[in-house]
């Protein structure tokens, strides 16, 4: 997925977490050939060639389109899952991917777990007792500090999402045009439950320009963001602060 991992994981009995890791990271790999559109011979890559249909795929391609067509609706077409008329979901398989690694350790009994993929976090119960797991974002317009620190306490799981231009450059679409997004915002931080959703909404919220972003956000259940600008302008959705610490 052109990335990297990192997991965290506290508790549970060493031979099943073993065991839960090596399926989780395999899991992954798994997902980077099945989806990677930089793969010729993957069978997303030969899906959108018309050389598979949806049914001689693996399972987990089915579910994935099936949520990027959620996430499309949802966002009222701001998130996409083509991309030059190709089928491309790679907006919503990176968290995907990692929310179901974390999952497959937290059935394994573990007191918590932190999965990391490039930056996006998955959170499963808690680091120890008593204390929250708690997730730094990063400030887009000055490397190396924090635009603020988000905390989990009270949440069984919760995930952090950011879709920006500080680490990759321009790399979001902008379904409507088809070419890089041009907006106001440098970066879009997402708080909720799960991953899949935190992903894909924190594309289609930088996509859209703070202003439409910030009210599409608000009108969302259990979704918290946090929006800068290239101005230097800070917008958040209006229960964030209940997330920060």
């Amino acid at each position: 997925m052109g990335t990297v991992f990192s997991f965290d994981v506290r508790g549970g009995e060493p031979r099943a977490v073993g065991a839960a890791l090596a399926a989780a990271i395999a899991g992954l790999h798994q997902v980077n050939e099945v989806f990677s559109t930089y793969r010729a011979n993957s069978q997303i890559s030969r899906l959108a060639r018309g050389e598979l249909t949806v049914a001689d795929c693996d399972p987990e391609v089915a579910e994935v389109l099936d949520l990027c067509a959620e996430a499309e609706r949802t966002s009222e077409g701001w998130f996409s899952h083509t991309y030059q008329g190709q089928i491309d979901p790679t907006g919503i398989v990176k968290g995907w991917a990692a929310e179901r690694a974390a999952r497959t350790l937290a059935a394994a009994g573990v007191s918590g777990v932190s999965v990391n993929g490039g930056g996006d976090v998955q959170l499963c119960g808690a680091p120890g007792p008593g204390r929250p797991w708690r997730v730094g974002v990063s400030d887009p317009l000055r490397p190396g500090g924090l635009a603020a620190v988000v905390s989990a306490a009270g949440a069984d799981e919760l995930a952090v999402a950011t879709s920006g231009t500080a680490e990759r450059g321009t790399h979001i679409v902008d379904p409507r045009t088809g070419k890089s997004a041009v907006t106001d915002l440098v970066a879009v931080t997402v708080v909720a439950p799960q991953l899949t959703w935190a992903d894909a909404w924190a594309t289609a919220a930088f996509a859209m320009g703070s202003r439409q972003a910030l009210r599409w956000l608000e009108s969302l259940p259990d979704v918290e963001a946090l929006l800068i600008t290239a101005g230097d302008e800070v917008r958040c959705t209006g229960g964030l602060a209940r997330r920060l610490g």
